[in-house]
């Protein structure tokens, strides 16, 4: 079981035990607002095929991301491979936890960890476009706009029509990048 541990939070694989954390984040409409047509998710229905994430703490390549002050829960994070050499960084966040950078820090960990290792020599994340707090997030990574798809939503949300927006770091950039910033300048 891998874990991390960033200046404020501590990131471990998810187990079972952390289901109803990560399920409770489904029931929030602000959470859920980019998802599921911008509804919360009611887990008394039977749930079908979402297109997007619904960890149970059984899957893989999930972290649960706790306040490594007093293990409160802020949120998971999805760091796997998408293709050989590519990965995805996906992420939910309490709404109490947002706007105090957990999930840039969160992220750039894990991104750090995939690079550092070599498994990975891209990874990317994606948003709606009208999601800005969610693009500043990956920003703050160090990810840069890739491009824009246009897909068809069978229960569209206002701002759809905008796109989902892709952003990517490439191992040389993240490196030449860390570089930049060990490098006094003069």
């Amino acid at each position: 079981m891998t874990t991390f541990q960033t200046s404020r939070l501590t990131l471990k694989s998810s187990i079972p035990a952390d289901a109803a954390e990560l399920m409770a984040l489904e029931t929030d409409p602000e959470v859920m607002r980019y998802l599921n047509g911008g509804h919360a998710l009611d887990h008394s229905k039977p749930q079908q095929y979402t297109g997007f994430s619904m960890p149970r703490g059984t899957e893989d390549y999930f972290w649960t991301a706790r306040r490594t002050e007093n293990n409160s829960f802020v949120g998971w994070f999805y760091f796997g491979p998408d293709s050989t050499r590519v990965a995805e960084l996906g992420y939910r966040l309490r709404r109490d936890s947002w706007g105090q950078g957990f999930a840039a820090e969160a992220g750039k960990a894990l991104i750090d960890w995939g690079f550092e290792t070599g498994l990975y020599d891209r990874a990317f994340a994606s948003t709606m476009a009208i999601n800005s707090a969610s693009r500043r997030v990956m920003e703050k990574i160090g990810m840069t706009y890739w491009r824009t798809a246009y897909d068809e939503w069978p229960d569209p949300i206002a701002g759809s029509e905008h796109g989902e927006v892709k952003y990517e770091i490439l191992k040389g950039d993240w490196a030449n990048g860390r570089l930049d910033k060990t490098t006094p300048h003069r």
